[in-house]
């Protein structure tokens, strides 16, 4: 009997990872990238408390890392486990966040029963942490979400791969957080893009705006989405009224999205230059997720029994 690694190697075989520009160019990718962002915003529908605290650049990061240090513990138990510390350090090598933010993050995801401790430790002194079932659940859902999207454009069987072995998660992830954590397309976007993601919950509203778009449209230098109102962003993603019509202001004075008429009356408009620089940092994402998920099907070990 083909053992299901097996298979999956084989699969792995035949498979072409897509890169940013064959990604960008699939004629698929406008409904693909739709459908991710409507199911990105009904996860943070779903657990909107939870996911805003991944809702922009630098929580994302953080978050990332954070269940990269637990995967691979996971996967190899001689690695070392996660600690306040041991984050620190590895953010320390970048400007993404200071000490401070780090421990706020931490106790936030603990807060919200995301991180929880591990009480068997023979040192005393560090605090050992490890992400919930719920965390894992959250990601494993995301992942599996962005796996849908990208067989959408090579009709391809990824979520088939990952529903069968549970374990490829593990794998991929830490080298898919490397991946984005280290590359300046996803990291330091645009400045369309960055002008949405560096604020709270900025994420999510740029993923909103964008799953308003029709996907078989050609892009034109503004495209208009109808009409929207600032209350409608500050009361879906927990934000004050002052901060959403801030960052639409930012938005507008960068002329990257804005209404017809003053304040927010009329139509509202999102130009062509956001479009193609928010599908470009996508496209960035669903390269680095693709290939750590390849590398996975082919590095996964064999189960117990399988033969």
């Amino acid at each position: 009997m083909t053992s299901i690694s097996a298979a999956m190697r084989s699969a792995t075989d035949a498979a072409e990872v897509l890169n940013v520009e064959a990604i960008v160019e699939n004629r698929l990718y406008a409904l693909a990238l739709k459908d991710a962002a409507l199911k990105l915003i009904a996860m943070h529908d779903a657990a909107p408390r939870i996911v805003r605290y991944t809702a922009d650049m630098k929580r994302w990061l953080l978050t990332q890392s954070i269940l990269a240090f637990h995967f691979r513990r996971v996967t190899s138990p001689s690695h070392p486990g996660l600690t306040a510390a041991k984050l620190k350090a590895l953010i320390a090598e970048s400007d993404i966040a200071s000490k401070n933010t780090v421990f706020a993050h931490l106790a936030e995801m603990r807060n919200y029963g995301l991180l929880v401790d591990v009480h068997e430790r023979a040192d005393k002194r560090a605090r050992p942490l490890r992400i919930s079932e719920t965390a894992e659940t959250l990601i494993r859902e995301w992942f599996d979400e962005h796996l849908k999207s990208l067989d959408m454009l090579d009709r391809g069987t990824r979520f088939r791969r990952s529903s069968a072995d549970r374990r490829l998660l593990w794998y991929a992830q830490p080298r898919m957080s490397e991946s984005l954590f280290r590359d300046p397309n996803w990291a330091s976007p645009p400045q369309s893009v960055d002008t949405f993601v560096r604020t709270a919950s900025g994420s999510n509203i740029l993923h909103d705006l964008m799953s308003r778009l029709p996907p078989e449209k050609e892009l034109e230098t503004r495209m208009s989405v109808g009409p929207l109102r600032v209350g409608e962003f500050s009361k879906r993603y927990a934000i004050s009224r002052t901060h959403a019509r801030r960052l639409f202001e930012r938005a507008q004075m960068l002329e990257i999205a804005g209404w017809d008429a003053s304040g927010d009356r009329g139509d509202f408009w999102i130009s062509a230059e956001l479009v193609r620089d928010y599908r470009y940092w996508q496209a960035v994402k669903f390269a680095a997720i693709d290939e750590a998920f390849e590398w996975a099907c082919s590095h996964v070990p064999e189960q117990a029994g399988e033969q």
